[in-house]
């Protein structure tokens, strides 16, 4: 399995959140991880930080910040050219989505922890 360095957008140390259990995945299938949130703590000996940080080489954004939240976000994640950005449910965004395609950037409706259980990720 190939190493998907993945940025997770919205991560969390409460352990009911979707994207606390997709850090704790995405580490247990082996991907690297970075993460930022609102609070700072870590995820599965990943350390989220509460701003942007620069990143290189991202194969997946996934995000867990509702729309309006990911507006902050949007220069960052064109500027990071991940090769994906995977919208899990509830953060479906048309506007962010237009954006991606015109920095070439593929918008993937779906579920992070569904692609990462059966191996679509």
């Amino acid at each position: 399995m190939k190493n998907k360095k993945t940025l997770v957008l919205g991560a969390t140390t409460k352990p009911e959140r979707y994207a606390f259990r997709a850090i704790n995945m995405l580490v247990e299938k082996g991907h690297s991880v970075l993460a930022i949130g609102q609070k700072a703590g870590e995820v599965a000996g990943v350390k989220i930080h509460t701003k942007a940080i620069p990143v290189k080489n991202i194969d997946t954004v996934t995000l867990y910040l509702n729309p309006a939240r990911q507006r902050d976000y949007y220069n960052y994640i064109i500027e990071a050219q991940p090769k994906r950005v995977v919208f899990n449910p509830g953060t479906e965004n048309p506007e962010l989505y237009q954006l991606l395609e015109l920095n070439n950037i593929k918008a993937e409706v779906a579920c992070t922890l569904v692609l990462l259980a059966t191996n679509q990720y």
